[in-house]
């Protein structure tokens, strides 16, 4: 584990978290406030400043924005984070503005749409929270990925926190990738992640792999990204797993 900070992460977000994210190591939940103790919560914690923007100003400004045959999506993301983009390095407001984009990505109209009559909105629910906290990974323009917690690997983590049998947190995973394979969703979750200062981007193949997502800044190097991602990944998953709570007999 590598850390540079001690300082513990306190915020009250709009939602009541579940009780069971405290099975994760460093993490505390008492309602709508949560405590991460970062030098027990984060497997690789180098970086401790992100880049956000304001969520309201995203929404009254991109959301309704259509690309044009001159300006794609991704253009309007890029050039909004450009121009509206801070620095900051208050954890508290990532996990604050996260909680906005992924209330608004993992809203309960997306049910219908979805195909998979087994999702509910509790499962949507368990989306919002993991991606919450998966806001504090980070990947830097050079690639290499400076922070990693639990979340980033989403099936393991969201089964030690939900009991979640490896069916249902494969299709917890499914919905979550319907970012990138439903273009409808994509380009929502493009314009939504400019709050987060870059793009949602993610090491699996379709089939989940626990090659984790997170938000990296446009031009990071995707080689080294993947190469990165490639080292760690495996004995970290296992870590995860390992707070499973077994049902008593």
């Amino acid at each position: 584990m590598t850390t540079i900070d001690t300082t513990a992460i306190t915020v009250e977000l709009p939602e009541a978290f579940d009780e069971r994210w405290s099975r994760l190591p460093g993490i505390q939940v008492d309602g709508r406030r949560i405590t991460i103790d970062p030098a027990e919560y984060f497997f690789r914690f180098e970086s401790h400043t992100w880049l956000v923007a304001d969520w309201e100003l995203v929404k009254s400004r991109l959301l309704d924005v259509d690309e044009t045959t001159e300006s794609a999506v991704e253009q309007l993301a890029l050039d909004f984070i450009k121009a509206h983009g801070e620095s900051t390095w208050d954890a508290a407001r990532v996990l604050a503005t996260a909680y906005e984009v992924y209330a608004y990505l993992f809203r309960d109209e997306h049910l219908a749409g979805l195909g998979l009559p087994k999702i509910t909105a509790e499962h949507l629910r368990m989306l919002r929270e993991a991606a919450t906290l998966m806001a504090l990974n980070k990947v830097e323009l050079d690639g290499h990925i400076s922070n990693v917690g639990p979340c980033w690997f989403f099936p393991a983590a969201t089964s030690v926190v939900f009991d979640l049998d490896d069916e249902m947190g494969r299709m917890l995973d499914e919905v979550y990738h319907g970012g990138w394979f439903n273009e409808h969703r994509r380009i929502e979750s493009i314009k939504a992640h400019a709050a987060l200062g870059g793009r949602l981007v993610h090491g699996c193949q379709s089939v989940p792999d626990q090659s984790g997502g997170v938000i990296a800044p446009y031009g990071a190097s995707m080689a080294n990204f993947r190469d990165d991602l490639a080292a760690f990944k495996a004995g970290w998953i296992e870590q995860v797993y390992a707070h499973r709570v077994t049902p008593a007999a």
